[in-house]
C-alpha cells in the first residue's frame, strides 16, 4: 500500500460529501497503476500509472519502494504495454488516443530505458531523430518504421525481436533483431503475406506469419528454421477457419494454434508440423480465450484464462503443474480470479493479480517454493470489496433464439426486486464486451440505487465469430433487438421495476440509446448519450475511420451502404422519442465528432423533446479532465434521478495534496 504513495504521479483527492448522496470522487478518482511486472531479477517493478490524459511508467525499486526512475509521454499519448527485456532494462510501446474511452491506437514507437532512469531513448518511431538510435538498421541505414515487439529473446540480455512495417507502399513486413541499448536492428525474416505478425519458437527463432492481403482473407505461414521457405499452413478462403500461433510445446515438437471456428467460441488446437495432425486441446463451450497462460518464466503456452459467466482457468494438462500452481492460488484468494502477469526469469517469485466484479484488483508476490503469497499493491486501496455492489452472471435468449450472456450490478443492501434500472450497451460494437470485473461506472450506479444491466449483445467479442459476425450491418436492427429482449427479460424476472428503466451509453451505446428510446418510446423513461454516433452517413465524411486505408470497405462491411444508413440514424428519428434526453460530447472528439451530438440535440429540440447537453470543446473521445468528469457524472446522475429517483452526486471537494 505504501507504494501507491510513492509513485509521487498521482494526485490523490481527499474527499468530502453529504450524507445519503453519491460520493464521486470515489468513482472518478483513477486507479493507482494499470499493470505492474516484476523484473527478471527480482530487484524492481515497472508499473504504468494513469494520469488525467497520458498513461505514465514507473519504475520502483522491490525492497523499499523508491520509485527510481520514470517515463511520462506527451498528452494523449500512453505507455500502452512494456517488458521487461533484461533484468535492467524496459521496453515501452506507445499509443494514441483522443480522449478517455477511446481505442489506444498503437504508434510503432519503441521507447527504452534503464530500471534507474538512465538511458531513456526512443529507438524506434515515427518521432526518432534521424540522427537518434531509432531508425538505424544494420548500423548504416536510416528509414522511417513502425516497430512492435515480437520476442523479448530471454536467453538474450541485449537484444529483441520486433516486428518492422515500413512507411511506404510496400505491405510486406519483416522480422528485426534489435539492440534494446543502441536500437540498430539487423533483419532476420520476411514475411510472405501482407501485414504480417510473427511468433518465434522456444529458442527465439521465427517460425510463423501470420497476415492477410488486400482480400482481407486471413493466411499462416510456417517454416522449419532461420532461411527455409515459408509453407502456406492455414488459408481461410478454403476453410472458414482463422487460425493464429501462440507457441510451442516444451520439447518443440507441436505448435498452438488459436482457431477461429466457423461457429461457436475460438479453440486451442495443437498441430505438429511433421504430420501436420491438428487436436483440439481446449475449447470452452461459451466464451474465447481472453488471455494465454505461459509457464512462469518461459514463452511456453500451458492454458487459458476464460471470461466467462465467472473468470476461470484451464489447462492443457489439468493434473500438470501448472494447473495445481493456479489451483492452490484461486484456493488461496478466496473465490477470487487469479492470475500470474509476470515473473523472474527463474519462475520463483511471481507477480499474481486477484480481482472480481467487486474487487479492481490486488497483486501479490508468491514464492513458488516458499508458497508463500505477500501483498504488494492494489489498484483502488480506497475501494472496500466487502462494501460494493455485487455483479451476477445472467443468460438469456434473444428473440430469434440467439444466447445472449451479460451482468447484473445490484445495490448494495438492496432487495434485488422492482429496482429502478439503468441499462448500459458498451460501445464497439465489434468486438468489444462486458466482462464482469469491477467496474467504476457501474459501480456508482449501483451506489446511486440503480440495478445496472450489461449485456453483451450480437456483434460483441468474446462469444466466437459468428455472435461477432452477427451483428454486422444490424445498427438499429437484431443488435438493438437483443438490448430490447434484455431490458423486458429484466421485467419479466422481477429484476426491473418496468415504469423506472432508463437506457444510456458511451459512443455506439450512445447510438444504441437513443434508437432504444426511437424504437421503444414506452419501453425506457429517459436516455443518455456520451460521445455517440448518431447520423450514421456523415461516418463516411468525417471521423477518423474513414481516414483509414480500408475505413470505407469497413463502413460498408459491418455498418452498411451509406444510402441506407439514413433509415436508422436517430438523427431522423426525433419524432419518435417521448422521453428527456441528456446529451455529452467533446470538440476534439476523432471516433465520433461533435457534430454528431449538435445535430441529435437540434432534431431534438425541433421535435420538442426536452434535451440537456453538455459540451467541452477541448475533449475527446470520452472526457480525461478532471472537473469536466465531476460535472458530467454529477449532471448525469441528476438526470437519472429526475426519471428514476436515485440518488445525485454529492457536494465534493478536492483537498489540496
Amino acid at each position: 500500500m505504501k507504494h501507491v504513495q510513492r509513485l509521487g504521479l498521482l494526485v490523490l483527492l481527499a474527499i468530502t460529501g453529504q450524507a445519503g448522496a453519491v460520493d464521486l470522487e470515489r468513482y472518478l478518482r483513477r486507479d493507482a497503476f494499470t499493470d505492474i511486472k516484476i523484473s527478471p531479477n527480482g530487484d524492481y517493478y515497472a508499473a504504468t500509472v494513469p494520469m488525467e490524459d497520458r498513461t505514465a511508467l514507473a519504475i520502483l525499486r522491490r525492497n523499499g519502494g523508491e520509485v527510481v526512475g520514470s517515463f511520462v509521454p506527451p498528452r494523449n499519448n500512453h505507455a500502452n504495454h512494456f517488458d521487461w527485456v533484461s533484468a535492467e532494462r524496459v521496453l515501452i510501446g506507445l499509443a494514441e488516443k483522443q480522449g478517455s474511452l477511446d481505442q489506444p491506437r498503437m504508434t510503432g514507437e519503441l521507447y527504452a530505458m534503464n530500471a534507474n532512469g538512465g538511458r531513456g531513448e526512443l529507438l524506434v518511431g515515427y518521432r526518432a531523430q534521424d540522427n537518434g538510435p531509432g531508425t538505424r538498421i544494420q548500423q548504416k541505414k536510416v528509414e522511417a518504421v513502425a516497430a512492435f515487439l515480437a520476442d523479448d529473446l530471454p536467453a538474450d540480455e541485449r537484444n529483441v525481436l520486433v516486428t518492422i512495417w515500413p512507411f511506404n507502399d510496400d505491405p510486406f513486413t519483416r522480422a528485426d533483431r534489435m539492440d534494446v541499448t543502441t536500437g540498430r536492428r539487423q533483419t532476420v525474416a520476411r514475411s510472405p503475406v501482407r501485414r504480417a505478425d510473427f511468433v518465434t519458437d522456444n529458442q527465439g527463432q521465427v517460425r510463423f506469419a501470420h497476415g492477410a492481403g488486400t482480400d482481407n482473407v486471413n493466411k499462416l505461414y510456417y517454416r522449419e528454421g532461420s532461411g527455409t521457405t515459408w509453407k502456406l499452413v492455414n488459408d481461410e478462403a478454403l476453410n472458414g477457419r482463422i487460425e493464429t500461433a501462440i507457441g510451442f510445446s516444451e520439447d518443440g515438437r507441436l505448435a498452438y494454434f488459436n482457431t477461429e471456428m466457423p461457429q461457436g467460441p475460438d479453440a486451442i488446437v495443437s498441430w505438429d508440423p511433421v504430420t501436420e495432425e491438428r487436436r483440439l486441446v481446449l475449447r470452452d463451450p461459451v466464451v474465447d480465450v481472453h488471455k494465454y497462460i505461459y509457464r512462469p518464466g518461459t514463452s511456453i503456452p500451458v492454458g487459458a484464462l476464460y471470461l466467462g459467466d465467472t473468470p476461470r482457468t484451464r489447462f492443457f494438462d489439468e493434473q500438470g503443474p501448472d494447473a495445481r500452481l493456479y489451483r492452490s492460488l484461486e484456493a488461496a484468494f478466496g473465490g477470487d480470479a487469479v492470475f500470474v502477469t509476470s515473473s523472474t526469469r527463474d519462475g520463483r517469485q511471481l507477480m499474481v493479480e486477484a480481482w472480481s466484479g467487486r474487487n479492481p484488483g490486488d497483486f501479490y508476490i508468491f514464492d513458488n517454493v516458499a508458497k508463500k503469497a505477500d501483498h504488494v499493491i492494489s489498484r483502488s486501496n480506497w475501494i472496500d470489496p466487502a462494501a460494493t455492489a455485487e455483479v451476477r452472471p445472467v443468460a438469456l435468449k434473444a428473440r430469434d433464439g440467439l444466447p445472449l450472456h451479460g451482468y447484473l450490478t445490484v445495490p448494495a443492501k438492496a432487495a434485488a426486486n422492482s429496482l429502478p434500472m439503468v441499462v448500459i450497451p458498451h460501445g464497439g460494437p465489434y468486438g468489444p464486451f462486458d466482462t464482469g470485473g469491477y467496474d467504476a461506472e457501474s459501480q456508482m450506479l449501483a451506489d446511486a440505487g440503480y440495478a445496472v444491466l450489461q449485456v453483451n449483445f450480437r456483434g460483441s467479442g468474446n462469444y466466437g465469430r459468428a455472435h461477432r459476425s452477427a451483428g454486422a450491418r444490424q445498427w438499429g436492427g437484431t443488435m438493438q433487438d437483443d438490448l430490447t429482449d434484455a431490458t423486458r427479460w429484466a421485467i419479466r424476472e422481477g429484476i426491473a421495476d418496468a415504469s423506472r428503466i432508463c437506457i444510456y451509453g458511451a459512443s455506439y451505446g450512445g447510438y444504441a440509446a437513443m434508437m432504444g428510446a426511437a424504437k421503444e418510446p414506452a419501453l425506457y423513461r429517459c436516455a443518455a448519450g456520451y460521445v455517440g454516433v448518431y447520423d450514421l452517413p456523415i461516418m463516411f465524411t468525417s471521423g477518423d475511420i474513414q481516414r483509414r486505408g480500408s475505413g470505407e470497405t469497413y463502413l460498408k462491411e459491418w455498418i452498411g451502404e451509406r444510402a441506407q444508413l439514413a433509415a436508422v440514424s436517430p438523427v431522423n428519428l426525433a419524432d419518435r422519442i417521448k422521453v428527456p434526453v441528456f446529451l455529452a460530447a467533446g470538440g476534439e472528439d476523432e471516433r465520433a465528432p461533435i457534430q454528431h451530438t449538435r445535430r441529435m440535440e437540434a432534431a431534438l429540440r425541433k421535435a420538442g423533446v426536452p434535451v440537456e447537453a453538455l459540451y467541452y470543446p477541448t475533449e475527446g473521445h470520452g472526457f480525461y479532465t478532471d472537473p469536466h468528469r465531476r460535472e458530467y457524472y454529477t449532471k448525469l446522475l441528476a438526470f437519472l434521478s429526475n426519471s428514476l429517483g436515485g440518488e445525485t452526486a454529492s457536494a465534493s471537494t478536492p483537498a489540496q495534496p
